[in-house]
């Protein structure tokens, strides 16, 4: 599918630099989409529990999570009957967005990066977190380090 046929189809948008005649590539694997990570849930199933119902991802779509640093949405869509999901989920790590079950491609859009494509599964979202090394000196002692969410 092409992107601005999926555009056509949600009624969603992605800004100017984004090439509307590209297709949109359906990954069946751990990938990435700006500040969420995508993943098998078998991959995670044996840390994570799902604690929600799942309910229809409508082609209008679902607004998982905005962008941290420029506020755009990353919006979840599907053919209509096709994906259910749910944002309960039980994540020791507390990265975790969303669950989802798909029959047929679902895909997530945001308006910097275009859209991807979920191939058909279970699948988590997750935020993503990166190290950050230590960032100043309380006294003799180094202080600060650790993760934090990646923001685009």
């Amino acid at each position: 599918m092409r992107l601005s046929e999926l555009l056509d189809l949600t009624s969603l948008d992605v800004l100017d630099h984004v090439a509307r005649e590209i297709a949109v590539p359906v990954v069946d694997g751990p990938h990435a989409q700006g500040d969420l990570l995508v993943l098998p849930y078998d991959l995670v199933s044996s840390v994570v529990r799902i604690a929600g119902g799942l309910r229809e991802v409508p082609r209008a779509g679902v607004e998982l999570v905005r962008g941290a640093a420029g506020g755009n949405p990353h919006t979840l869509t599907a053919d209509e009957n096709s994906t259910r999901w749910t944002p309960g989920v039980h994540d020791p790590l507390g990265l975790a967005v969303a669950y989802l079950e798909n029959a047929t491609p679902a895909y997530l859009i945001h308006p910097e990066h275009g859209a991807t494509g979920l191939a058909p599964g279970r699948w988590l979202v997750r935020r993503q977190r990166e190290y950050v090394p230590l960032r100043r000196r309380v006294g003799s002692l180094p202080f600060g380090g650790g993760s934090v969410l990646v923001a685009d």
